[in-house]
C-alpha cells in the first residue's frame, strides 16, 4: 500500500511542478513578447514560439509521470 501511495504522490508531484513552472516561464515570457510585439508587429510569430515552447515542460513532465504510473504494474 505504502509503495502505491508513493508513486501516486511521485507522479503528481512530476506533473504538478512541472507545470507550475511552465506557468511561471510562460508569464515571463509572455510579458516581454507582448512588449516586443507592442513595438515591431513583425515579432508576432517569434514571440509565438516562443511562448508555445514552454509547453515542452509540461508535456515532460506528463511522460515522467506515466513512467513512474508503469511502476505501479512491477509492484
Amino acid at each position: 500500500m505504502t509503495e502505491i501511495l508513493g508513486i501516486a504522490l511521485g507522479a503528481g508531484l512530476a506533473i504538478g511542478l512541472s507545470a507550475i513552472g511552465t506557468g511561471m516561464a510562460e508569464k515571463e515570457i509572455g510579458a516581454a513578447a507582448i512588449g516586443a510585439m507592442a513595438e515591431k508587429e513583425e515579432l508576432f510569430a517569434k514571440g509565438l514560439i516562443l511562448t508555445v515552447l514552454p509547453e515542452t515542460l509540461v508535456i515532460f513532465g506528463l511522460v515522467v509521470a506515466l513512467q513512474i504510473i508503469g511502476l505501479a504494474g512491477h509492484v
